[in-house]
């Protein structure tokens, strides 16, 4: 009885969904090829048109409309319905059988599969897959921890059209899987092998010598990275447009500056974390890649005012700047961003602690600020007050705000910019002052008990 209600519901739910992606389909009474008809509501559709209803579906309501019935069934499971999967909401549930299954069935159809977060699928079905789906072009195995240098194998010998892959936190991928990749995927335009540390320059020098049009590239986390690498990216991919370079801990001035002389075409570099990087790292980046829309340098300690006076004087595009615990730059740098970027919609200047109203002043004077702007951070600049809410009243865009440990900062302040911008988020709290002061310390203490906005 039970299972009987059960597949009149999933019955019921499958029905609903085709109804509602036939909607989207254009009606006709004129159709007279494909022998059979299908009625939902007052239209007809013929086979073509049905199967062009089921291509809406997710994976989940073709899954239910193959118990609808027979020729449901036939329809739902046909493979060119299954060009696009993503597994990520099952990804507890499915082990390397399941994932078999799936190619078998797909075939040559499948061009988009996401397996990411799954962690039972390994090598085995893996290989299977690639035998069975040779025209995948985006695989996303992040997260797939049991994934080895077999698989990257695999891909190489049977899928020669892929184009991007993602093996983030697969551990256990080495330099032999980049040299596999080379081999037999040389249409490769993004990959990502973050926090693969067994990766070494010996991996990247393979990789760049047989996938020169990569245009993404994500590195964090590799640890044993080093300038080397970056030269060998420098010289073999001009196509680079996004280099992710988070916590590679070893990359010097000499490496990024490389990667800026061979990468003109460089839109989003992330080196957040490269603590030995100087200002010469922005002047290159001025100089060489004008086209630059995304830079994030948190905890680049060394940068300065004229590095990023250079960089804003070149750079016009630039959207997103991530410059916390750059504890160097003063308003100068505001000065500069203000002027020459009018397309900045999301500056964070967390820890910056020189930072104070006037630069926010000339900010909110500036180009991006009445119709760009949408996100800034100024958590831990102790230097800022209400004075500089008042600046940035007039950023209409304006979405969040930062301004945690902003000491200086008011409720009343608060109260006032949302007058002017009632939909914006602000994250902030207040911490009382601890009395006493300790002895012979001229800066005031605050007690992190916290009231959350």
């Amino acid at each position: 009885m039970q299972s009987t209600e059960a597949g009149e519901a999933a019955a019921a739910a499958a029905t609903a969904a085709a109804a509602k992606a036939a909607a989207a389909l254009p009606q006709s009474r004129n159709y007279q090829k494909g022998g059979k008809w299908l009625r939902a509501g007052t239209a007809c559709y013929t086979l073509g048109s049905r199967r062009q209803i089921f291509s809406f579906l997710d994976v989940v309501t073709l899954c239910r409309c193959a118990q609808v019935s027979r020729a449901w069934n036939v329809l739902a499971l046909d493979g060119s319905n299954w060009q696009r999967i993503d597994l990520f909401d099952f990804q507890r549930d499915i082990e390397g059988r399941v994932v078999e299954n799936i190619s078998k069935r797909c075939g040559g159809f499948l061009r988009k599969l996401s397996l990411r977060g799954c962690l039972g699928v390994g090598d085995n079905a893996l290989r299977t897959f690639a035998q069975n789906c040779r025209n995948i072009e985006v695989l996303n195995l992040n997260g797939c921890t049991k994934t080895t240098d077999a698989t990257c194998t695999s891909l190489s010998k049977f899928c020669s059209k892929l184009r991007h892959l993602d093996l983030a936190s697969c551990t256990s991928i080495t330099n032999m899987s980049l040299k596999a990749l080379s081999e037999g995927c040389p249409l490769l335009e993004q990959l990502n092998i973050s926090w693969c540390d067994q990766v070494t320059k010996d991996g990247i020098q393979a990789l760049v010598r047989g996938c020169g049009g990569l245009k993404a590239l994500f590195l964090k986390g590799c640890t044993q990275l080093e300038d080397e690498a970056l030269k060998y990216i420098g010289a073999h991919c001009p196509e680079l447009v996004t280099l992710n370079l988070q916590t590679c801990l070893q990359i010097t001035d000499e490496g990024l500056i490389t990667i800026c002389r061979g990468c003109h075409k460089l839109q989003s570099l992330c080196a957040s974390g490269c603590s030995n990087i100087t200002d010469a790292i922005l002047n290159a980046l001025g100089q060489n890649c004008p086209r630059l829309r995304i830079l994030e340098v948190a905890r680049c300690s060394q940068l300065t005012d004229v590095g990023f006076t250079t960089l804003a004087r070149n750079c016009h595009e630039l959207e997103k700047m991530d410059l916390e615990e750059c504890v160097q730059i003063t308003d100068s740098t505001l000065i500069q961003l203000s002027i020459h970027c009018p397309r900045l919609q999301v500056l964070s200047l967390s820890h910056c602690e020189l930072i104070t109203d006037d630069g926010i002043r000339h900010l909110g004077n500036g180009a991006c600020a009445h119709d760009q702007l949408e996100v800034i951070e100024l958590d831990n600049c102790p230097l800022i007050t209400d004075a500089s809410l008042e600046h940035l009243k007039s950023c209409h865009s304006l979405e969040r705000i930062e301004l945690y440990d902003c000491q200086q900062i008011t409720r009343a302040g608060i109260k006032r910019l949302r007058t002017h911008l009632p939909n914006i988020k602000v994250h902030a709290y207040f911490a009382p002052v601890t009395p006493p002061p300790s002895v012979g310390g001229s800066r005031q203490r605050f007690c992190r008990c916290c009231i959350i906005l």
